[in-house]
């Protein structure tokens, strides 16, 4: 199915079954940081509170019908996605604006914009592409919004130059960024409220309870926190820290190795359980590794628990998934199923329908599966399964590979100040980086590479050949892979650089992909690393057997 391209101005309405969007503001400069927000806005259009302003210090709606889920790298560039969900948003919010940010930069230094709304299975809805922005640090990409019972996006692609405060002020936001931000006793900025509290201040209810300028408390559980009265939203962003790994340097000879946290005896159903139990109790103990994880799987920033191999009734059988995950923010949790493979382990239709039939009739977000797999693309799954089954459940994919990427981001590159969780993560690094853990980043080229190879050797190819077509799927993976290795070990977004029609038609991808080996006997990777001289290109030359890497000059890019 082929999505409305929309042009400034343009509506169209969103499908009647649909009750669950994602909204994926996309750039191409990956060097330059985008933020997604949104404002729900009433007939007025203005926010009725300074919650219903949706951005990275204030993450979700008080309603939770609106969440901002963070960014990531894509073949394209950098995206960053927004989560609505139209059949809780509030009768009195009549448009749901969606909005992108710059700090230091201007829109007109990215080039290409452009926004997407998709469903829950990932099928694009709309789309809308820009590259008109000149001056401005904040722009309304789009809206989207009530006509009648109906709901209906629209492309906006209006700027403002005072950035995303002046932006929010706008709406009717109240911004509190005073020169001097106040820290906390880390030391930190003071940017919001923690993960496990209200996205919102807690208001009076009366006006005569308490003079507007006090202090209040209230009792939350066994605990009473004070209260301070609301000044505003603060736009300014936390400030990362980095940790100091621990250091062992009392061993008498670098044969001597420490301890490992966790075990890869076993092998099998062990190894998936053991998996599995390595990283649920990482991602619960170490936070930001957890938040940057469950944003893969379209969750919203909270506090994080994982239940392991917890029992569901589905008719007169017992369904089992290897994980429940839960991430609770405000008043709202969002819940998932998970299913992991190991090693070669293969996700089945069967099962993964299985787990949708029994988080729909639990109400839950999603079924996550967790594999070697490697998509080609972002948002592709590695099994089709019946699309009615995704009506109210989304269905996400995750690799070993992106686990360990987003693993190795945060060690390496900031967003842990605390010096045990940096070991706990690095621990984790290290058991995904045995050969026994069955968490490999990428496996191999499937099953028929040796015959496709002599094929190639022979000179008896023939473009459309089924098993080549497999073979190149696995060379997308493979060149995505590399890409997101490479992010983690320079710290900037490395691109796979694909055409445009690639992207969206994964058959197209790999029928060129197959001619081209057909024609000469090999597979190409062009890989774009920000600063650098030229594009970095990957050849594999089944003819030889062998690799070579080209840096093209950045003139003799190809289009995308």
């Amino acid at each position: 199915m082929t999505s409305p391209m929309l042009a400034k101005g343009q509506n169209v309405p969103l499908p009647d079954d649909v009750v669950r969007i994602d909204v994926v503001i996309g750039w191409t400069e990956s060097d330059i940081e985008v933020d997604a927000s949104a404002l729900l806005l009433g007939a007025d259009g203005k926010v009725a509170s300074d919650g219903d302003f949706v951005f990275y210090n204030q993450p979700e709606s008080p309603d939770g019908s609106v969440r901002f889920l963070g960014t990531s790298a894509t073949g394209e560039g950098t995206q960053a996605r927004i989560a609505i969900e139209l059949s809780e948003v509030p009768h009195n919010v009549h448009t749901v604006a969606l909005v992108g940010s710059v700090g230091t930069r201007t829109f007109g230094d990215l080039g290409k914009l452009a926004l997407r709304v998709v469903d829950a299975a990932g099928h694009s809805l709309a789309e809308y592409v820009t590259a008109d922005a000149t001056t401005e640090s904040a722009f309304v990409f789009g809206e989207v919004y009530r006509r009648g019972s109906a709901w209906k996006i629209r492309a906006v692609g209006q700027g403002w130059e005072s950035g995303l405060a002046g932006l929010a002020t706008d709406f009717g936001v109240e911004v509190d960024d005073d020169d001097a931000e106040p820290e906390t006793a880390d030391g930190q900025l003071d940017a919001g409220p923690s993960d496990d509290e209200p996205a919102t201040p807690v208001q009076v209810e009366s006006e005569s309870v308490a003079p507007p300028d006090s202090v209040r408390e209230k009792r939350v559980g066994a605990a009473v926190r004070p209260i301070v009265p609301n000044r505003g939203v603060r736009t300014a962003k936390r400030v990362l820290k980095k940790a100091k790994p621990i250091e062992f340097k009392l061993a008498e000879s670098e044969t001597w190795q420490p301890a490992p946290l966790f075990s890869v005896v076993g092998t099998g159903e062990e190894q998936e359980r053991r998996a599995t139990s390595a990283l649920i109790a990482t991602m619960q103990a170490v936070r930001p590794f957890a938040r940057a994880v469950c944003a893969r799987m379209g969750a919203p920033a909270g506090a994080f628990e994982g239940y392991v191999e917890v029992q569901y009734e589905r008719g007169d059988s017992k369904v089992v998934p290897d994980a429940v995950l839960e991430m609770a923010r405000g008043g709202r949790v969002w819940t998932a199923l998970l299913e992991v493979k190991t090693g070669n382990g293969k996700l089945r239709r069967d099962q993964l329908e299985s787990y949708l039939d029994v988080a729909r009739k639990k109400k839950y977000d999603a079924v996550v599966s967790l594999s070697n797999d490697v998509p080609a693309g972002p948002g592709e799954l590695p099994v089709e399964v019946d699309r009615r089954k995704l009506a109210k459940v989304a269905l996400r994919h995750l690799s070993w590979s992106e686990v360990a990427h987003e693993a190795r981001m945060l060690l390496a590159h900031g967003g842990i100040d605390n010096d045990l969780q940096a070991w706990l993560l690095s621990e984790f690094v290290r058991y995904l980086d045995h050969p026994r853990s069955g968490a490999t980043e990428f496996v191999d080229m499937g099953r028929h590479w040796v015959a496709v190879r002599d094929a190639v050797t022979a000179g008896i190819l023939r473009a459309g050949d089924q098993k080549a077509l497999s073979v190149a799927d696995k060379w997308a993976s493979l060149s995505r892979h590399l890409a997101l290795r490479l992010t983690a070990e320079l710290g900037v977004t490395v691109k796979h650089i694909l055409p445009r029609r690639h992207h969206c038609d994964p058959a197209a991808r790999s029928a060129a992909f197959v001619e081209r080996l057909a024609a000469d006997g090999t597979f190409e990777a062009m890989l774009r690393i920000p600063d650098t001289a030229g594009d970095l290109v990957v050849v594999a030359d089944l003819r030889t057997n062998s690799h070579q890497q080209d840096s093209l000059p950045h003139h003799s890019r190809r289009a995308e």
